[in-house]
């Protein structure tokens, strides 16, 4: 595939599909993708989730192809370049998911195998797990009549797939990649961050920490990611953001002032501009 520039590459926003956090879809043989834009290679703000139950397919993600067979699980990370998977011979299941839906612990382990992630075989008794969760999963999230409690159950449930998919990964496989300088600065980086983004925001601290100047930390970030160290800081604040929003009972000030933020008038004027709708609204759209 002929290289591309970065900035052609587009992002696509969870929020803009659905609102509740969550996406699930099972897909069968023979479907054919409905545009050729979800053919087109692009970035997400979210995760991305697949289990292949027969048949076999094939992903490009940053520009590698990975292949899947029957009784395979995959994941993409927020920021990874992907095309749509190609599974016009196969059958499965595609889950998006909003990064603030994913526990800490959880994170850790899959952007543990940051850009190096392979697809992971199911034994039967993982699979008719899986397969019997995600089909509660759907019916739920289908239900006309959401009623009562709707969204958290859903979330439970999801809570209860993606609990699954992290036990699969968090048993080291052998591994035949070595990587490369930029890709463990990336990824010592974003387990840094995830750990202070509470307390720190400056790019210059974060590659302090690590030991290098800020232009070689840049340079690392956006090679491996297509993004700088600014951005990826601005996206665990609102990922924290949104999960303090949608999990605790704390105003706007008080979530601001967890976050780092003395100015709590800034700080919604920053998400408002990160995501679109005020902190409030926020919660209110995710707490229907």
């Amino acid at each position: 595939m002929p290289a591309q520039n970065m900035k052609d590459i587009p992002v696509h926003q969870l929020k803009e599909r659905a609102s509740t956090g969550l996406e699930i879809k099972r897909f069968i043989a023979g479907d054919i993708p409905k545009t050729d834009e979800t053919l087109a290679a692009h970035r997400d703000d979210h995760y991305i989730f697949f289990v292949v139950e027969h048949g076999t397919a094939s992903l490009m993600i940053d520009f590698h192809e990975i292949p899947f067979s029957e009784n395979c699980l995959y994941y993409v990370l927020p920021g990874q370049v992907h095309h749509r998977i190609s599974n016009e011979m196969a059958g499965g299941w595609f889950i998006a998911v909003d990064t603030l839906l994913i526990p800490p612990d959880y994170r850790k382990i899959f952007e543990n195998r940051f850009l190096l992630q392979q697809p992971y075989l199911l034994n039967n008794v993982q699979m008719r797990q899986c397969r019997e969760v995600l089909c509660l999963m759907q019916e739920k999230y289908l239900e006309n009549d959401k009623g009562h409690f709707y969204l958290p159950v859903v979330h439970s449930l999801l809570q209860s797939f993606i609990g699954m998919a992290a036990g699969c990964y968090a048993t080291p496989n052998d591994s035949q990649f070595r990587l490369s300088r930029p890709m463990e600065l990336s990824q010592q980086f974003k387990l840094l961050l995830v750990a202070n983004v509470h307390t720190e925001k400056s790019p210059s601290m974060y590659a302090s920490m690590l030991n290098v100047s800020e232009t070689y930390l840049n340079e690392a970030l956006k090679k491996v990611t297509g993004f700088p160290v600014s951005y990826w800081i601005l996206n665990e604040v609102m990922v924290e953001a949104k999960r303090l929003l949608y999990y605790s009972e704390q105003n706007v000030k008080q979530i601001a002032h967890t976050l780092g933020y003395d100015d709590h008038a800034y700080f919604s004027r920053l998400f408002k501009k990160a995501e679109g709708i005020t902190p409030l609204s926020f919660r209110t759209a995710y707490r229907k």
